[in-house]
């Protein structure tokens, strides 16, 4: 007996290959009737055998292609039509409820079509198929089809429509299918911005060689890249870049090529390897420096990717001497890119051919480029191993957005804006939070200008119309500002979250715990619900509803804000606390010792901080670690690496005391003023720290533990601390989807106000 089914499928279904998989696996049971994408995902009107009807529901879910996420399948019983096959049927409307895929590295299929001279997509830089390629950076609107992307200019040829028409080829609807004849076309154009004639592959690798600087075109903007190897040119990049000491992350061939470099265990080659193709944090080899001169100085580790667009590959392959067939791509190679963001000063990346030509001005000596339109900006993500298999994000972007991160629950739909450093924005819709990419510090006006079209590009994206708009409690943040005039426009409220408990409450979100939690939020700085200056906190935090339960000693910041930037004011104010004032201007040879010595004596201009960086930034500016930084966290970064090179050592029993709820590290620092091994110190500094915060937060009952705040991107703390609290039976819930640093503030802020407009 034959009978209809009508089903369902959302989640990331779209863009994937979820139709020709619908579709062979129909024609496999013998069903007929039809598929095709809607606003909503996919949906099937299937026809025949109940139990094979079944067995189609059934393996919908468990044979999806691999880049699919299928989050819902319903079905419905329909009247039977009588179709006489199963077809692929032209897209349908409907109300927005799916999601598009994130940007995806290049499949072994394609880059074996590549590396093949006798294939028509030899050494083509843009070949991509169902499996593969960008798809948020070149997507407009949903549903996904090619007249909604940037690809839209690009006629296929014969070849490819004939490709793209048939459901058993795997560019089946592949919406980025493209070959030499259709385009998009690649062009090397020199710093006037005139065409470079030859191979633009071969010209733009001989420019690399020869130490230039080169903008290279990728998924979600372009990267400034030189030889790595070449320390004049590395040298140049900073210069012109106006990037002192921050370091560069590379662009290797393969693990092979990377091993020389740094250490790289199995998980960490997996996640290199992922689809998403993040950055991911190395420890450095000895060597490592002397091979790379300049890329990460002073640090123990380097950034490493591996290529993940045709582009990229074919630069390496060019490298290669043009082999045929894809062996060359597990073979080491000498061939080192830096890969950095073209963002000058800070601003976000750019992502147009004539914005490159006009903003990178003096800093590119050629542009690598074509005539594809990138969508969206989206830099690359980083992430860094904190043992087991885990991984923390420092940076959420291409290959991860926009990919849904599910709440506990259901809720109505809101916007949250971020904070003012590390910006990223956040949309719910129902139980899903849509967090963007990287936005970075507000503090430039094209940033914040970012920030305005990422919003309005994922509302009209996923077609949300938030009733609530979350913020930061701080008044000068521009996202602050951004919310209170979005709010007033709109005609809805807009609600104000301190800064801590969002940190708690991404890490919370993203675990789906609806129900009280013990917070430890451990940062440089966030205003709070007092109008203070917090960082290391102990909060009871149960939905919208937060408590401080205690919090770090408060620091004094002498000169306010330039103590964060300048670790040895930090140290001088230990030292004036611990009584010991009269070193200040002994130990540092600032021309300000003098002033911040009579500044901390009378209490002028040193705001007291509970930041935990602001004791990292002390214990480093007392051993001599680095009394200036040129970039934000680079004295906890040098701190850290040292520990990590002396390995464990002993907490100190007497390094801390707990009273009242205020947990003071100020015998740590005593100690750690008057050693000369700065390794051993730096590593005792870090257990002791986990120690104290260990006792602290178990001596509230309150269970589980989330770990917010971006103290805890330090492995050595976060390990050591985890490892502490489960030994007592604690649950310890950490930052996994977002970082845990304010990228994922915007998530912690959706999820508040989601259940604060429930209780209101």
């Amino acid at each position: 007996m034959t009978t209809a089914r009508r089903i369902r499928i959302s989640g990331i279904v779209q863009g994937v290959g979820f139709r020709p998989f619908v579709w062979r696996l129909a024609r496999e049971l013998k069903l007929v009737g039809w598929v095709r994408n809607d606003a909503a995902g996919v949906e099937v009107h299937a026809e025949g055998a109940a139990a094979q009807l079944a067995t189609l529901e059934a393996r919908l879910r468990a044979e999806a292609p691999p880049l699919a996420r299928v989050d819902a399948i319903a079905a419905t019983d329909a009247p039977s039509v009588g179709h006489a096959d199963f077809s692929v049927a032209a897209s349908g409307g409907g109300e927005t409820a799916t999601a598009i895929g994130a940007d995806v590295a290049t499949c072994p299929a394609c880059l074996a079509e590549m590396c093949d001279p006798a294939d028509r997509r030899w050494r083509h830089p843009f070949v991509t198929c169902t499996h593969c390629g960008p798809r948020y950076t070149v997507t407009r609107s949903l549903p996904y089809d090619r007249p909604k992307t940037s690809l839209a200019p690009f006629p296929l040829c014969a070849a490819c429509a004939a490709e793209y028409g048939d459901p058993a080829d795997r560019r089946f609807h592949a919406e980025t299918t493209c070959c030499p004849q259709c385009g998009p076309r690649l062009e090397l154009l020199d710093a006037a911005g005139q065409p470079v004639a030859g191979d633009a592959i071969a010209q733009a690798l001989a420019r690399l060689r020869g130490g230039e600087i080169v903008a290279i075109k990728g998924l979600g903007g372009f990267h400034l890249a030189c030889d790595a190897r070449n320390a004049a040119a590395v040298a140049r990049l900073r210069a012109r870049k106006n990037r002192e000491e921050k370091p560069f992350a590379v662009m290797l061939a393969n693990r092979a090529s990377i091993a020389p470099l740094a250490e790289v265990d199995d998980p960490e080659a997996e996640r290199l390897a992922a689809p998403e193709r993040p950055i991911v944090l190395l420890k450095k080899r000895a060597g490592c420096d002397e091979a790379l001169p300049g890329i990460a100085p002073g640090i123990a580790w380097l950034g490493v990717m591996l290529p993940y667009t045709p582009l990229q590959h074919l630069l390496f392959h060019e490298a290669a001497g043009r082999p045929a067939g894809t062996a060359w791509l597990d073979v080491a190679q000498t061939l080192a890119l830096v890969m950095t963001s073209a963002n000058p000063g800070g601003e976000p990346l750019v992502c147009a051919n004539a914005e490159a030509m006009d903003r990178l001005v003096g800093i590119a000596d050629a542009f690598l480029t074509h005539d594809r339109d990138i969508v969206a900006r989206c830099d690359d993500s980083v992430v860094r191993s904190h043992g087991g298999g885990r991984f923390q994000f420092i940076r959420r972007a291409r290959g991860v957005t926009p990919q849904a991160i599910r709440l506990p629950r259901g809720g109505p739909p809101v916007l949250a804006v971020g904070g003012y450093l590390k910006n990223t924005i956040c949309l719910t819709r129902d139980d899903e939070a849509f967090v963007s990419q990287h936005i970075g510090d507000l503090d430039n006006a094209p940033a914040c200008a970012m920030l305005e079209e990422t919003v309005q590009r994922l509302m009209d994206l996923l077609r949300i119309e938030p009733v609530a708009v979350a913020h930061d409690l701080h008044p000068d943040f521009f996202s602050t500002r951004y919310a209170a005039d979005f709010a007033r426009r709109a005609g809805i409220p807009a609600i104000g979250i301190q800064h801590h408990h969002a940190h708690v409450a991404a890490v919370a979100a993203e675990h789906r715990l609806d129900a009280p939690v013990l917070g430890l939020a451990l940062d440089g700085i966030g205003l709070g619900s007092d109008g203070g200056l917090w960082g290391g906190e102990l909060l009871a935090v149960d939905g919208a509803i937060m408590n401080r339960r205690g919090h770090l000693r408060p620091l004094p910041l002498p000169g306010g804000d330039r103590a964060a930037r300048e670790p040895w004011r930090m140290a001088a104010a230990a030292l004036h606390l611990l009584g010991r004032g009269a070193e200040i201007a002994v130990r540092y040879p600032e021309p300000a010792a003098a002033a911040v010595q009579q500044m901390l004596a009378q209490s002028l201009n040193t705001p007291p901080s509970s930041g935990c960086g602001r004791w990292f930034d002390a214990a480093a500016g007392l051993l001599g670690v680095k009394p200036v930084a040129a970039y934000e966290g680079q004295a906890a970064m040098l701190l850290e690496g040292l520990a990590a090179g002396h390995g464990p050592a002993p907490a100190l029993a007497d390094g801390y005391r707990i009273a009242d709820g205020v947990l003071d590290f100020l015998p740590l620092l005593d100690w750690v003023a008057d050693q000369r091994d700065i390794a051993r110190a730096a590593a005792c500094f870090h257990a002791t720290l986990a120690a104290g915060l260990a006792q602290w937060a178990l001596s509230c009952d309150m269970r589980p533990l989330a770990l917010g705040g971006g103290c805890f991107l330090n492995r050595i703390l976060s390990a050591d601390l985890r490892q502490r609290l489960e030994a007592e039976g604690r649950t310890v819930l950490e930052a996994a989807q977002v970082p845990p640093n304010d990228g994922g503030l915007s998530l912690g802020q959706a999820w508040i106000a989601v259940q604060h407009l429930e209780k209101n």
